[in-house]
């Protein structure tokens, strides 16, 4: 527990944690209401398999990038100034490092996103409501599909966690947030349709955004099959962060 109370008082002390968490709240909440407002101007030829929550929660698909982000800083920066070094002296073996900053970074934006991914829910029902196009919080998946979101951006922050204790400087962590969420769907256009389509679903950023549908989509696996797909690969690039703190110096 001293490891964790040591973790969240360097959490809290840190400038970029406030200014990325608030990157997240604008993203997840202003390109929610912005998307919304574009399916509003053009509206679905078939309302049944319009996704409503979806829709409204685009803005996770970007603020996922904030709490990627954050999730490097939370390390790096102490690479950075040199306060590792004091911090591995503190606890030799290291690994308690790691698992307390996970606590703190997945616990701190579970908290923040999920009344922010709520709100992000309200105001774009709001905007689609001028078409008859919103959803209540009672519908079947809506419910899932809001914890889903903030479940999501807590694994990614963990996500960027492990890339940053991978490779230790802010600007490799950064592109490898970016191109771990990004890069795969990119690559993909290169392949043939019929591959592509079944690969898609299995790339990490897809699979984990299954869980924010609250319809059923044939191009994504089903919600908490692709939550624990995507769960997968952050507890193996935490795993390898691991690893790399226990057997290189700081």
């Amino acid at each position: 527990m001293s490891v964790v109370r040591a973790e969240l008082t360097k959490f809290r002390s840190v400038s970029s944690t406030a200014w990325s968490l608030l990157s997240a709240v604008t993203l997840l909440i202003g390109f929610g209401i912005l998307y919304s407002m574009v399916r509003v101007a053009r509206p679905p030829a078939d309302p049944a398999g319009f996704d409503a929550v979806g829709v409204s929660l685009a803005g996770v698909q970007v603020a996922q990038l904030a709490v990627g982000v954050l999730g490097v800083l939370v390390i790096t920066n102490e690479y950075a100034n040199g306060l590792i070094r004091t911090t591995f002296a503190a606890v030799p073996r290291r690994s308690p490092v790691l698992w307390g900053k996970a606590a703190v970074l997945a616990t701190a934006v579970f908290a923040l996103s999920l009344p922010t991914v709520f709100g992000a829910f309200l105001a774009g029902q709001s905007v689609l409501s001028a078409e008859h196009l919103d959803m209540s919080l009672g519908q079947r998946g809506a419910a899932r599909a809001i914890v889903g979101a903030a479940l999501y951006l807590a694994v990614v922050a963990l996500l960027g966690l492990g890339l940053g204790a991978i490779l230790r400087r802010t600007a490799g962590g950064v592109a490898a947030v970016i191109g771990v969420l990004l890069g795969p769907q990119m690559l993909t256009g290169f392949l043939p349709a019929e591959l592509a389509d079944d690969l898609y679903r299995w790339l990490p950023s897809p699979a984990g955004l299954a869980i924010t549908t609250a319809r059923p989509d044939s191009t994504l696996l089903s919600p908490w099959t692709g939550f624990a797909v995507f769960l997968c690969y952050a507890a193996i690039v935490l795993a390898l962060g691991a690893w790399r703190l226990r057997r290189r110096d700081a």
